[in-house]
């Protein structure tokens, strides 16, 4: 389902770089965003709708190609853009088990911490 005129010319508005901006990629991200969000609302209504979920996957594959196309360009702009549509970058399996035992590592001295604040209480 294609996006209305008006919601498209406001998504436009909000992240033109330049008065008549149409096609920049942040523009282009912002829109894919905008249908993105709308497609996975309809899919969660219509759960076995797989033409459409196909659908979303490639756009969000372009969506993905566009940020990286921007980073390489301008990191600055790249990480604006990723704040204002509200966009996390997912992390690499190796950076989530760093990590996850940097968690646990953290909680292991603060139990310690702890302790130690309970120990010095006491006396």
């Amino acid at each position: 389902m294609p996006l209305s005129t008006t919601l498209k010319k406001k998504v436009i508005k909000e992240f033109q770089t330049v008065q008549g901006d149409t096609g920049s990629p942040e523009v282009q991200i912002a829109l894919l965003t905008t249908r993105i969000d709308r497609l996975t609302e309809h899919l969660k209504l219509h759960i076995h709708d797989t033409h459409s979920r196909r659908g979303l996957l490639s756009m969000i594959a372009k969506r993905r190609r566009l940020l990286n196309f921007l980073t390489k360009v301008d990191k600055k702009r790249s990480s604006i853009i990723e704040e204002k549509i509200g966009f996390e970058k997912p992390h690499s399996a190796v950076q989530s088990r760093v990590s996850k035992g940097s968690a646990e590592k953290v909680e292991k001295v603060e139990k310690k911490i702890e302790k130690i604040k309970k120990a010095v209480k006491t006396k």
